[in-house]
């Protein structure tokens, strides 16, 4: 990634989360039902600044390896609702444990339950699949607990392709999806 690693959709901005977001990020990440799909244990909030602080300094490190990051998804559209962050979008290391043809890279995307409904999830995970394949991953996956109809649809409307139930690199079985560069250069 170049020196700005902002990425643009017509409604988002994409950046690096910063120390001045760390009020926002405590405050979606300390909501049981963000937390509630996350992961592969019991939920578990974010409850401190200190907590806040030491994510956004993860994040960072995780953006330090292009093109994998994790980006904040702030509104920039005209309105009230510019310059909220709405949420998290990432492309990471999928997973601590080995999994088929690993090492493998996941996107995913965290949302303010304030921002669920607008698109911007959809938004942002297209704007990073479309950077993931021109910066030159090969294939990418998205994971979604079962049940979690919001995050699977977001799937779909980006073009990723359901593979089933599996449990290759967590301890919970998952949604899986994945799309390769291939297929994805051959849907536009």
């Amino acid at each position: 990634m170049d020196a700005d690693p902002d990425l643009r959709t017509p409604r988002l901005t994409l950046r690096r989360w910063r120390r001045a977001d760390e009020d926002r990020v405590l405050d979606l990440y300390g909501r049981p039902e963000v937390m509630r799909w996350l992961g592969d244990g019991p939920p578990q909030v974010m409850e401190t600044l200190a907590q806040a602080r030491r994510a956004v300094d993860r994040w960072a490190a995780l953006s330090s390896a292009p093109p994998l990051g994790c980006w904040a998804a702030e509104v920039s559209e005209a309105g009230p609702r510019r310059g909220t962050v709405a949420g998290t979008v990432l492309l990471v290391r999928l997973g601590d444990r080995p999994g088929p043809g690993d090492p493998e890279v996941e996107i995913a995307w965290h949302f303010h339950p304030d921002s669920w409904g607008h698109g911007y999830a959809t938004e942002a995970a297209a704007a990073l699949l479309a950077h993931g394949f021109a910066e030159g991953l090969e294939r990418i996956w998205a994971l979604t607990h079962l049940g979690h109809d919001r995050s699977m649809r977001v799937c779909e409307r980006i073009g990723l392709r359901q593979v089933g139930r599996e449990q290759p690199w967590y301890d919970a079985e998952m949604e899986v999806f994945r799309l390769t560069a291939e297929e994805y250069a051959g849907s536009r």
